[in-house]
């Protein structure tokens, strides 16, 4: 999940792996795959890097756990 901010200035976590799309209006418009959607403060560059940033933490946890099972 990543951290993200309403327009309100509120804070919530998003399932990145349930966003269909995001468009850019003067903020971002992320569309969930059940045609939910939320405007954000982030930028579509920003809300990228986020995603990426935690699947590279997975990718961590993972690669430290595989490891720890080898042994």
């Amino acid at each position: 999940m990543i951290q993200l901010t309403k327009r309100n200035g509120e804070r919530f976590l998003l399932n990145h792996q349930q966003i269909e799309s995001i468009e850019m209006i003067p903020e971002s418009k992320i569309v969930m795959m059940n045609r939910d959607y939320f405007i954000v403060r982030e930028s579509p560059d920003q809300i990228i890097r986020k995603i990426s940033e935690y699947n590279a933490k997975v990718q961590d946890v993972h690669r430290a756990l595989t490891i720890v099972d080898r042994r």
